[in-house]
């Protein structure tokens, strides 16, 4: 089998190695069948998309809304290095996933609003699958209502008409959106799991993903929490698209 691209842009290294793990779990791929560039670290290697099933890129840090003037060159360079993989990657309708980061970096790139009116603190809303959504392949066995872990500062405002929602929620009305056939973008995360989100209310207490005075109740709310039909996303992602070499 073709490996998959897993593009990561955390710079913390706990963080970034929980993040790989859970893509591996959910998937269910092997290391050597997910294959992982670190994008923060250093510039993206040229991508043979001819070499690879599928391309998906998690969270991040950074906020594609934040004026230029304030991103940091490392942000500048990721950005810019993504949205020329994205010329190609839409062009041929490659099978690519984004999470998080990943769903503002595909958004954006097809000419979507992407701003901070929809951003969510760390919590673990109800989604729902549209209609559109209940037959699309990547959401195959999920109900029609679900948790996902959410914490973002941006999101999609407004899709362009192209696009297809597949999943809303009332706190943001853009949870998952397809392009095309096989280009694929999510506000939640479906990667992680209560271990994971914990984790990340810890590394990130004072980045503004949560009020760091609410932490308890925040880590209260989310232990209650049911996410485990998420995590079918990523199979099926793997699932349809996995191609032999």
């Amino acid at each position: 089998m073709k490996p998959f691209l897993l593009l990561a842009s955390r710079p913390e290294d706990a963080a970034a190695d929980a993040e790989y793990a859970a893509f591996l779990r959910c998937t269910g791929l092997r290391a050597d069948e997910l294959h992982r560039v670190r994008m923060e670290a250093a510039p993206i290697p040229a991508v043979d998309l001819d070499q690879y099933s599928g391309i998906m890129v998690g969270g991040s840090p950074f906020t594609g809304s934040t004026p230029t003037e304030y991103k940091s060159d490392t942000q500048r360079r990721v950005e810019a290095e993504l949205a020329g993989l994205l010329d190609e990657v839409v062009d041929a309708d490659f099978p690519f996933l984004g999470a998080c980061y990943g769903v503002g970096t595909l958004a954006r790139h097809q000419g979507a609003v992407v701003d901070g009116t929809y951003a969510e603190p760390i919590s673990a809303p109800v989604v729902e699958v549209t209609d559109d959504g209940s037959t699309d392949p990547l959401l195959a066995g999920l109900p029609r209502r679900f948790q996902a872990f959410v914490g973002h500062k941006e999101a999609c405002t407004l899709l362009p008409d192209h696009a297809v929602l597949l999943i809303t929620s009332a706190s943001a009305p853009v949870q998952m959106f397809r392009v095309k056939e096989n280009l694929y973008g999510t506000q939640f995360h479906p990667e992680l799991d209560l271990p994971g989100i914990l984790q990340r209310i810890a590394i990130y207490h004072d980045a503004g993903y949560y009020d760091p005075a609410q932490r308890d109740e925040v880590e209260r709310q989310v232990a209650e929490a049911r996410v485990g039909e998420v995590q079918q996303i990523l199979a099926n992602f793997v699932h349809r698209y996995a191609t032999e070499d």
